[in-house]
Formats: structure tokens, C-alpha cells, sequence
């Protein structure tokens, strides 16, 4: 039975080392200083010494620590130094990712550095159409970005064979058991090789998440990375007893402060309605939620993105992929029903991306 092994022993000084000293070749490293990218973040300066050399490795870390260059350096370093080529329907590393938004960013982080490194990628996600993916599987990729279904689709009809895989990471695998997609992500790990590296990021070890890392693991590094002061503890925190009566006018004054306001609520219906009622008292607004088309969903991100909508009304599951920078206030219009919702809600601002 794979068991956990001890981290990698921390380098010697109290600075914060380079990308370059933790092993990231030049390319990688003028790559990242041209997106903005110089400094490492604590859990990538803790699991890339580990990642790099090929072990697998389990990341705990909270919501906007970081983690998506913790795996996608290593990665892209160790694809680039493999003999082995792409081939048709048989990409050499998997993503696997619980929603479309969170699918399209890691892939957006990557794009820049893969090109660097003339390493093709491709995402894979239901809600668009299928034969775009199935070309480009078939014209050979080395990295698929997927949510669990529309891959197990390509998969079962032959379009997606993972007998190649050399390196598998699973994002927020506690979202992914959250919303039941360990079955699938289990068969999708069955058809990889065993002896392939494997990294799985997840906040917490509950829902199934333990199983996992039994299963799929060996001998994993274990990293719990939290900053010295965490997404969530950075931000002041409020609590308004308000009447039903002026809820609305409440949510419509908290949302006309300056800068972008991401607004919760635990309904696709409730998103809806208060987005559109937002507008309409002036406050331009967008939602997101399950209910949206692909196209409706990337449009209403963009607007929230460039400025033109200052307010994003969204529901729990479809903000876990949300990544826009300087959103200065998050309101809970609903209630979460849990901790770990609040934690995934708050964590949209002050994050470390």
C-alpha cells in the first residue's frame, strides 16, 4: 500500500529562491518574467524541487495559493525533456479539472510557456461542440485540459486513448468528489499507466479524496502550504442582519462601491434574477451558473474581466474556476451552506492566482 514520504528538506536561507534556483530552465523562466511571473509562491517553491525530480506529490493548499504553476512548471519542464513524441489521439499529460472555467484558465496559464517550448495543448470540456476536440486529438497533443465526462466520452468512443500518459495532476479533487465525478475520474485513472507521475491538488482529504491518494499515489510527497496570512484571513469579514424588504437595496449599494464585486447566491434562478434586477437599478451585471451556454458563459466572464460588468452574480460550483484579478468585494447574498463554500467564495479576492 503506497504510503506518504517525507518532503523534500527546505533549502538552506530564509529568502524566498528563484524559479531558477528551485530548476526551472531559462526558457521557462523568461516565459513567466514575460507574463508578470518572477516570484515563486510558498507552494510552488515547496513542491517543485519534488515535482521536477518525478515523484508524485499530494499539494494541500487553500483557494488562491497558487497551485496551478505548482504543476504546471513540472510538468511542462519534464514533457519537454522526454524522448517520447505525440502522437495522434494519445496526448502525454492529463488535467483533470472539476469545471469549464477552472479547465480554461489552468490551459490559459499554461499556453504561453507550452508555445515556449513547442509543446501542444488542448482543452476538453462538455458544453461545446465535440468535434472540434476530437480533431484535435486527433492531430496529436501533448497536454488535455479535462473535466472528467467529456473526456470518459472521447474515451469510450476512441477518440482519447491515455495509454501514453506520462504525467496526470487532478485540480481541487475535493470539488471534483463534491460534485461526483469520482467514479469517472477513477476509471479515467485506471486507463493510465501506473508508472506514470501523478499529482493531485485538493484543499481538503474528505468526500473520497483519501481513497484517491491511496489508490493512485505512490509513495507521494505531501505539501500543506498555507500563506502567512491566507486568502481568507487577509480580508475583513462583515456580517449584516438586513430584512427581506431591503435586501435589494442593500446588495444594489454594496455593489455600486468602486471596483468588481463578486455577488454569491446558492440558486442558477437566484443568480439570474439578481443580476438582472442589478442592471436594471444601474449597476451593470452579469451571472454565471450551470444554466449557461459555453459562449454565454466566456462572454459574461470577459465583460466581468474587462470592466464593462462591474458585478458578477454567481453560483458556488460555476465561480470554483473563476480567476479575475482585483475583485475587491465578495457578498454572500445567500448564506453557503458550508465552511468549505465560504472558503472557496472568499478566496475569489485577495488570492494569490
Amino acid at each position: 500500500m503506497p504510503g506518504n514520504a517525507p518532503a523534500s528538506p527546505p533549502r538552506g536561507g530564509s529568502s524566498t529562491p528563484s524559479f531558477a534556483e528551485l530548476g526551472l530552465p531559462d526558457v521557462i523562466v523568461r516565459a513567466l518574467a514575460q507574463t508578470g511571473v518572477t516570484t515563486p509562491f510558498p507552494i510552488q517553491t515547496a513542491t517543485l524541487p519534488d515535482s521536477l525530480a518525478g515523484r508524485d506529490v499530494l499539494g494541500r493548499g487553500r483557494t488562491g495559493s497558487g497551485k496551478t504553476y505548482a504543476f504546471v512548471l513540472p510538468m511542462l519542464v519534464r514533457l519537454a525533456a522526454s524522448p517520447t513524441k505525440r502522437r495522434p489521439n494519445r496526448p502525454r499529460a492529463l488535467v483533470l479539472a472539476p469545471t469549464r472555467e477552472l479547465a480554461t484558465q489552468i490551459e490559459a496559464a499554461m499556453d504561453p510557456i507550452a508555445k515556449a517550448l513547442s509543446l501542444r495543448t488542448l482543452t476538453v470540456f462538455g458544453g461545446v461542440g465535440a468535434q472540434p476536440q476530437i480533431s484535435g486529438l486527433r492531430s496529436g497533443v501533448d497536454i488535455v485540459v479535462a473535466c472528467p465526462g467529456r473526456l470518459a466520452d472521447h474515451v469510450g468512443t476512441v477518440h482519447a486513448n491515455l495509454d501514453s500518459i506520462e504525467i496526470t495532476v487532478l485540480d481541487e479533487a475535493d470539488h471534483m468528489a463534491d460534485l461526483g465525478f469520482l467514479p469517472v475520474v477513477r476509471r479515467l485513472l485506471d486507463k493510465t499507466p501506473a508508472r506514470g507521475q501523478r499529482m493531485l491538488f485538493s484543499a481538503t482529504l474528505d468526500s473520497g479524496v483519501d481513497v484517491l491518494v491511496k489508490r493512485y499515489l505512490t509513495n507521494p510527497v505531501t505539501h500543506s502550504v498555507d500563506s502567512a496570512q491566507s486568502p481568507v484571513d487577509a480580508m475583513s469579514h462583515h456580517v449584516l442582519h438586513v430584512a427581506q424588504d431591503s435586501r435589494l437595496p442593500v446588495l444594489v449599494d454594496l455593489a455600486s462601491a468602486p471596483g468588481r464585486t463578486l455577488v454569491f447566491t446558492r440558486t442558477k434562478h437566484g443568480a439570474k434574477q439578481l443580476a438582472r434586477k442589478l442592471t436594471a437599478a444601474g449597476v451593470p451585471s452579469v451571472d454565471l451558473h450551470g444554466n449557461l451556454s459555453q459562449n454565454a458563459r466566456s462572454r459574461n466572464l470577459t465583460a466581468f474581466s474587462d470592466g464593462s460588468a462591474k458585478t458578477m452574480v454567481a453560483t458556488d460550483i460555476a465561480a470554483r474556476g473563476i480567476h479575475v484579478d482585483d475583485v475587491g468585494l465578495v457578498v454572500h447574498a445567500d448564506p453557503p451552506v458550508e465552511h468549505k463554500a465560504y472558503l472557496h467564495r472568499s478566496g475569489r479576492t485577495a488570492r494569490a492566482g
